[in-house]
């Protein structure tokens, strides 16, 4: 079944290897915040505390973690808030079909909307039962699991409703827009007419 699960090119590594790109942030829960911006139903920003993020309500995802690099974790056990709760405290325009995740030092990856409110889409705390270690992303990532895992960004701050796509931190550095791992969009030389920014 675990092969069965497995994308093109990918296998099941031993151990569960952490990459990561610069150094690992300190997380100051006192200054620690959440906003969205962007293209907002009400045109305002929301923010959001680390104390007001703790009181939404979570929920658990079992799901596979694909990364580019090649290596497949399988069965992980995610629990966090769902993008779907983020979007009914802080509504986006009609005419939102994208998002940026933003996260410390200016970290971005984009998703298509569809892509972000996806059911197994999530903003995860926890691992496995456990809070989530600081490499691997600690308080909060977003977890993607469909796409390859450098759209399930780490230390997330953010997410910016976008009218118009635009490509992310790694993205603009040759990675395809979309990451389908069953496609194996990894790089932005194989995108076809229509799956980047015009």
């Amino acid at each position: 079944m675990e092969e069965s699960r497995l994308p093109p090119g990918q296998y099941v590594p031993r151990g569960r290897p952490v990459i990561h790109y610069g150094r690992v942030p300190s997380f100051k829960p006192e200054s620690w915040d959440f906003r969205v911006f962007g293209a907002t139903a009400s045109g305002e920003e929301h923010c959001l505390t680390w104390s007001d993020f703790e009181l939404l309500p979570r929920v658990t995802r079992l799901a596979d973690f694909h990364c580019v690099t090649k290596f497949s974790l399988m069965a992980n056990e995610w629990r966090g808030v769902t993008p779907a709760t983020i979007m009914e405290l802080a509504p986006p325009d009609p005419g939102v079909r994208h998002v940026m995740i933003w996260a410390e030092y200016g970290y971005s990856a984009n998703l298509r909307m569809s892509d972000f409110a996806a059911p197994d889409t999530l903003f995860a705390t926890e691992l496995d039962e456990k809070p989530l270690s600081a490499d691997r992303g600690y308080p909060l990532r977003i977890v993607v699991p469909h796409l390859y895992a450098w759209k399930s960004v780490k230390w997330v701050r953010g997410i910016e409703y976008l009218l118009e796509d635009r490509r992310g931190f790694w993205e603009e550095r040759g990675y395809h827009n979309l990451a389908d791992p069953w496609r194996e969009q990894r790089y932005s030389y194989q995108e076809e007419p229509g799956e980047g920014p015009p």
